[in-house]
């Protein structure tokens, strides 16, 4: 089972610059190095969406002007961040590849499967925590602290702020996610369609019951499982820290959707 996000969107939307995603991390496998340049895996990951022929949700004010390279854009972005949020963020995030990895944690949280490889949070710490004996285990109730840190941080952005970062530096976002494989894809549609999916994901009340078939824990539920990366994020860091991280998504989603 797959870890929390900027949330899915609200964790991408924070360290990308105007998403907070959410999204997160994996509990049983510790993060690779921050590669340079992230692509879409043909293999793992799930084929790329219909692009409509029009832009849904066009974004006001943005410009190409002073921005650098993209390959040069983490300095630039995260001082960016710093003069927002403080440098207590960082201690949550890789410092590199941050739009390229953004960028690929937006568009596949609505997917089946996040891969490990493109997500720009670090490791959630602690073990995944199980409650229950023998076939029959549930999520704990203490999982959703170890979330806790990460959900305060979302909660404590200031969503307008955030969102100026991400229009200054959107054309970056564009490039890398024509990059991906969208050449006529607009980037802050698909962002919109991520924290729509996220904010659809089910409040759900009382133990969940959890199957391990093989190395990691899957929910028991098949309608459940079957629900997008991001979603199952969202159930596994519990109702309350849930709650708190869609509020901030809605905040979000006014700003970077006014235009569609």
């Amino acid at each position: 089972m797959q870890k929390t996000v900027w949330v899915a969107a609200a964790a991408a939307v924070l360290i990308g610059g105007g998403v907070a995603a959410y999204y997160f991390l994996q509990d049983e496998a510790p993060p690779p190095p921050p590669p340079p340049k992230i692509a879409r895996d043909p293999v793992r990951a799930a084929p790329a969406p219909v692009v409509a022929p029009s832009v849904r949700h066009p974004l006001g004010g943005v410009t190409a002007t002073g921005l650098p390279e993209l390959e040069q854009s983490d300095a630039p972005l995260l001082k960016a961040l710093d003069e927002l949020l403080g440098r207590t963020w960082r201690a949550y995030f890789l410092p590199e590849g941050v739009i390229r990895r953004v960028v690929a944690t937006v568009d596949n949280l609505p997917r089946e499967r996040l891969p490990a490889d493109v997500m720009p949070l670090k490791r959630v710490p602690k073990a995944f925590i199980t409650a229950g004996k023998g076939a029959t285990p549930v999520i704990g109730s203490r999982n959703s602290a170890r979330y806790a840190a990460y959900v305060s941080v979302v909660a404590a952005i200031d969503a307008a702020k955030l969102v100026a970062v991400y229009v200054r530096f959107y054309p970056l976002f564009q490039r890398a996610y024509e990059e991906l494989g969208n050449p006529k894809g607009y980037f802050n549609d698909r962002l919109v369609a991520a924290i729509d999916d996220l904010l659809a994901a089910p409040d759900l009340a009382g133990p969940i019951r959890l199957v391990r078939p093989m190395v990691n824990y899957e929910f028991a539920d098949p309608a459940l499982e079957a629900r997008s990366a991001g979603q199952k994020i969202m159930i596994r860091m519990g109702k309350d820290n849930a709650a708190r991280v869609k509020a901030k998504l809605g905040e979000i989603r006014k700003l970077v959707a006014t235009g569609g």
